[in-house]
């Protein structure tokens, strides 16, 4: 996503007369894309800052050159905000992932005023539909396509509903003409992009049902009421897979409860859509998921992974896990091992837990499991993926797939130069 918003944001500055140069060393506007879902990303960040703040020190006594302006964008000037401002001075503007197109503004009014411009107002409608990004690798052959923003779920570790605003969709005849138009100049390999990718609900088209209700996965649940109308992500997936059939589709991030059956037949139907499904479990505990508001318990989630099987077999799935959760004991962790065991993951993204302020979990439970513990489990985590995707990959030896090549690997040159 952060991919997706810069190239947003560098069409909008190109526009506005921008140029882009690669070195920072000659810029004289430096914009930072931040996120804020684990206090270790957000930590980068600031260190980048001291960097950034030399670079600023050393233009300042340049003769001849403007002074250089560092903007902070995304999800840590929306959670942030003022503290960047009052505790990092070298920050000449700040704006939400609502806000680029203020961006050419707000660069303006820093530099007229000599005062920090902050615009981190979030949107109800904002999805920049009417903008085309502009890719940042000119001569690759995979892409990025947002299709929405913003998450309705509420799970209670997540800080994702406060930086990027409630679920809103683009109108689905912008996400085809932009997949055409990447087609057209040799893309092999689209990403539908989103914070929760699959409850894409388009309320604009007119052929869309208006007494259509969400349908989720059998067992799942949501906080929200089942929503009317709008055509939903089954249709746009479909949509999109037949713009080229020799494109391949993949699709993150999901919400497990956004699979009814509808969705994984198309992905059956349609060869070019990748076999490849990410299903967020967070845990394998039923305590500790009803504690984190996922609305499934593990028996519905290891129903969904049979169902989806049975439709796709060959199926390749990868997953979230969260250590360390609020309250978690050793016997609930012991229970997201054994689900990792059980389902086998080819991909997995696994992460200690990182309190983040605004959360419910913040406002309700403690941090009380200790670092030490949670790095423990993050090793036994680790540990245990690679046990079992080792085994998955073992028996794929033998086979032959069909692969995208998308460059050359300096490593692979290392080899060739060393025969």
């Amino acid at each position: 996503m952060n991919v997706s918003d810069t190239e947003i944001v560098w069409s909008i500055l190109q526009a506005a007369g921008y140029d882009k140069t690669d070195s920072s060393a000659h810029a004289d506007v430096i914009l930072v894309m931040t996120c804020a879902i684990r206090d270790r990303a957000e930590t980068k960040i600031w260190n980048k800052l001291t960097h950034y703040r030399g670079l600023k020190r050393s233009r300042s006594q340049k003769k001849n050159f403007p002074p250089l302006q560092i903007g902070i964008l995304g999800c840590m000037a929306e959670r942030l905000k003022s503290e960047l401002v009052e505790k990092e001075r070298s920050v000449d503007l700040v704006a939400g992932p609502d806000s680029y197109r203020d961006l050419p503004r707000l660069l303006a009014t820093a530099s007229l005023t000599g005062q920090p411009a902050i615009n981190v107002a979030l949107s109800l409608d904002e999805t920049y539909a009417d903008i085309v990004p502009v890719r940042m690798s000119a001569d690759g052959v995979t892409a990025y396509v947002s299709i929405m923003r913003g998450c309705d779920n509420m799970c209670t570790y997540c800080i994702v509903p406060f930086t990027r605003g409630r679920e809103r969709s683009r109108p689905i005849e912008s996400i085809l003409a932009e997949v055409g138009h990447l087609s057209e100049q040799g893309v092999k390999e689209v990403t539908l992009l989103g914070q929760n990718v699959n409850s894409y609900r388009d309320t604009t088209s007119s052929d869309s049902d208006p007494n259509a209700q969400t349908i989720t996965a059998k067992g799942f649940s949501t906080v929200y009421k089942p929503k009317r109308g709008g055509l939903r992500f089954a249709h746009l997936l479909d949509r999109v897979a037949s713009v080229d059939p020799e494109m391949r589709i993949r699709f993150t991030s999901p919400h497990p409860k956004d699979f009814p059956d509808e969705v994984l037949e198309v992905i059956r139907s349609r060869p070019n859509i990748c076999c490849s499904l990410h299903l967020p479990a967070q845990s394998g505990n039923d305590r500790v998921l009803e504690r984190m508001r996922r609305g499934y318990t593990r028996r519905s989630y290891l129903d969904l992974v049979e169902r989806v099987r049975r439709v796709l077999p060959s199926v390749a799935l990868s997953s979230d896990f969260i250590c360390g959760f609020c309250g978690e004991t050793d016997s609930e962790f012991e229970d997201t091992l054994s689900l990792i065991r059980q389902v086998g993951f080819n991909t997995a993204y696994l992460f200690a837990y990182s309190m983040r302020e605004k959360t419910t979990a913040h406002r309700r439970y403690q941090d009380d499991v200790p670092p030490e513990v949670k790095q423990r489990r993050l090793v036994a985590m680790v540990s245990t993926f690679r046990e079992e995707a080792a085994t998955l990959n073992k028996s794929l030896v033998g086979k032959q797939q069909t692969v995208l090549v998308e460059g050359v690997s300096l490593f692979f040159v290392i080899l060739i130069f060393r025969l």
